[in-house]
């Protein structure tokens, strides 16, 4: 019984950490937005020296913006600052800001 508490603790505690740091400012590329769908894909930008090289690109991610308007301000090639939400396996963007 003790070995069951402690598998369901410890997934519940990877499950927290994951979630919350989707949830994390990111800062990325803009490389394509469709105003008609409200999608704007970002290619992530890696933090810190993990391998040594600290301006690596990381993945491209697809996200719904939040609210249309956010697309706006931004166009393809634009580096910003992000933070989105996962929802149903779906990225939501709920703060965009051109750097």
């Amino acid at each position: 019984m003790g070995t069951t508490k402690l598998i369901l603790a410890g997934a519940a505690v990877l499950t927290m950490i994951a979630s919350s740091a989707f949830a994390d400012d990111m800062t990325g590329m803009v490389t394509r937005i469709d105003r008609l769908n409200n999608t704007i894909s970002i290619q992530q930008t890696q933090k810190g020296t993990v391998g040594g090289s600290a301006g690596g690109a990381g993945a491209l991610q697809q996200y719904k913006a939040k609210d249309a308007a956010m697309l706006d301000a931004v166009h393809a090639g634009d580096r910003v600052s992000y933070t989105a939400t996962d929802t149903d396996g779906t990225g939501t963007l709920t703060k965009l800001q051109k750097q």
